[in-house]
Formats: C-alpha cells, sequence, structure tokens
C-alpha cells in the first residue's frame, strides 16, 4: 500500500529540492531517485500527485496518447498549454514541466522564451525541450529569463523521421555525441536531463558526468530517477508497448471488463437499481396514484358535454 502524499501539509516539489537529488558517490543515500510520470488530465494528475510522484510531465506524448496519432509532431502549442493548465489544476505536491512542442522553440531563442513562458504562464513550473548543442542557445536564453528547463537528448521523439523510426540512439561513435549533448544542455543551465532510449552504461557514464540529475526513460537503473508515460505504466495502452515500458497495473483489461458489464447491465434493465436511484417525489407519487386510480363519475357528468362541446 502506498502513503498518499495528497495531504494539505505535503510540501510543494521545486526545483533546489529536484537539483539536490542528483547523486554522488560521497552521499547516494541523500539522493532518493526521482520519479516521474505523464498526465494529461486533471484525474490523472490528481492520483499521480496522491501517490507522491516527484514530478508530472505534460508531455507531447499525448499526441498518440491522447489525440490518437502517430508521432508528437503534429501537436501543437497551443494543445500543449491547454493540457498544462488543467493538470496544474490537480497537482499540490508534484512539480510540473510543461513540453515545448515541434517547431515551438527551434526556429530561434526569442521563439523559445515566447513559447516557455506560454506554458510557465497556465502553470508549468519548469518548460521541457528536446535536442543537443543545436538547442543549447534556446536553453540558456529561456533560464536567462527566469525559467527553469529540463533537457532531453537520445531518442528525441520529434526528430523520429530524421532517426528513420523510434530507434536506440549512442550505440558506437554516436555515443559521443549523446554525450557531447548532455553535457550542452547541462552548460546551458538545465537543472534536470531527459535520457531516453540509449544503452545503459552510456546513460551511467552520462550520469557520472553530469553534476544535474539524469531521467532516464530505457536508459537503465544507472541514471537520477525515472520517467514513463501513464498509459504504459498503467497497462491503459491497447496497442504495441516500448520494451522498456513495465506495466505495473493491468487498467486496460479492467476498464474493457468494466464497460462490457455495464453494457450488460443496462441492455438487461439491471441497472439502474433502485440504491442508484434519488427518493422519489411523494406529491408526484401521489399524483401518478390518483391518475392510475381515477374516482368513478357520476351519471350527470358522463351526460355533461365534453370540454371540446364548448367551443362550437
Amino acid at each position: 500500500m502506498y502513503e498518499s502524499q495528497n495531504t494539505s501539509t505535503s510540501r510543494k516539489v521545486r526545483v533546489p529540492e529536484l537539483r539536490a537529488r542528483k547523486a554522488t558517490v560521497l552521499s547516494p543515500e541523500r539522493a532518493p531517485k526521482i520519479a516521474m510520470v505523464t498526465a494529461y488530465d486533471y484525474t490523472m494528475a490528481r492520483l499521480a500527485d496522491e501517490a507522491g510522484v516527484d514530478m508530472v510531465l505534460v508531455g507531447d506524448s499525448l499526441a498518440m496518447v491522447v489525440q490518437g496519432l502517430t508521432t508528437t509532431v503534429p501537436v501543437t502549442l497551443k494543445e500543449m498549454a491547454y493540457h498544462c493548465r488543467v493538470v496544474a489544476r490537480g497537482l499540490t505536491r508534484a512539480h510540473l514541466v510543461g513540453d515545448l512542442s515541434f517547431m515551438s522553440y527551434q526556429i530561434s531563442p526569442a521563439q523559445a522564451v515566447k513559447s516557455a513562458g506560454k506554458l510557465m504562464k497556465v502553470g508549468a513550473e519548469s518548460v521541457k525541450l528536446e535536442g543537443g548543442e543545436e538547442v543549447a542557445e534556446q536553453v540558456y536564453r529561456i533560464v536567462r529569463a527566469g525559467m527553469p528547463v529540463v533537457g532531453h537528448v537520445g531518442l528525441t521523439p520529434q526528430s523520429v523521421h530524421a532517426f528513420g523510426g523510434f530507434k536506440v540512439q549512442g550505440r558506437g561513435a554516436s555515443a559521443n555525441k549523446v554525450l557531447a549533448d548532455a553535457v550542452a544542455i547541462q552548460q546551458a543551465g538545465a537543472f534536470a536531463v531527459v535520457l531516453e532510449a540509449i544503452p545503459p552504461d552510456l546513460a551511467a557514464d552520462i550520469t557520472r558526468t553530469l553534476t544535474v540529475p539524469t531521467i532516464g526513460i530505457g536508459a537503465g537503473a544507472g541514471c537520477d530517477g525515472q520517467v514513463l508515460v501513464c498509459a504504459d505504466l498503467l497497462g491503459l495502452s491497447r496497442e504495441h508497448q516500448p520494451k522498456f515500458a513495465k506495466r505495473f497495473a493491468n487498467l486496460g483489461d479492467a476498464a474493457v471488463e468494466a464497460f462490457a458489464t455495464y453494457v450488460k447491465e443496462v441492455r438487461a434493465g439491471t441497472f439502474p437499481a433502485v440504491a442508484h436511484a434519488y427518493k422519489a417525489n411523494a406529491l408526484q407519487a401521489a399524483t401518478i396514484a390518483s391518475r392510475s386510480h381515477p374516482p368513478e363519475a357520476s351519471a350527470d357528468e358522463l351526460d355533461a358535454p365534453l370540454a371540446l362541446d364548448l367551443w362550437h
């Protein structure tokens, strides 16, 4: 059983605390690993927050999880802002990270600052963007504007077409590029870096190199934290899941079974039962009863003209 964290005394998780969760050789016991999940609506955010999740990411993965698309490329900044707004309402403790969508930051540092500001205005407490050395200037400018940044290197889903699919990155000579990207993002001011779909030995090497926390997804256990998509974690996805996405529950099967049972009971007339109905209106019940058993009419009343006849 988990211990609920969603109380009025729960302390808000903020950037300095997350930075302090960086594991070191000297004090690994003082740096509990960071638990991060995605959420896209108020209900999921509230549940994750109650469970004690440290960081909630409104990821552009909502393009696939919520909108039914095949990549994250089509989702817009406006849509990201909407989901950040509703997720923020469900959080009291967890730190909220908002994803910058494709082409909302790549054009220029000025555009990146403006886009980051839009997410911060609706409730995000930091923003995440994909890329390494090529977006270091954007990270620097956003941080200089007073907005915390989470980096994202390795497999960057917005570049899926350039990669030729969702493929593991950082094998062979390309490992040096992923390491260089992570270092560049840290130097630009990011307070944490997501490492996605890279070999675990490379992820561990990057984690040892950086002085800010690393958060892995498909990057092994050597990172300072982990992130998973909520639909994968809960077993809600009906499509193929990546190898690294462990199912901690099978709520998808439970939901299908619940829907099927509902359909069966509605069609059989067993739902709603008396227990699911409000108390009957006494006056209305009496009226209905009187209509069911009308008093017998007298002979004079039977001989009286119909009300319709009075119009002629």
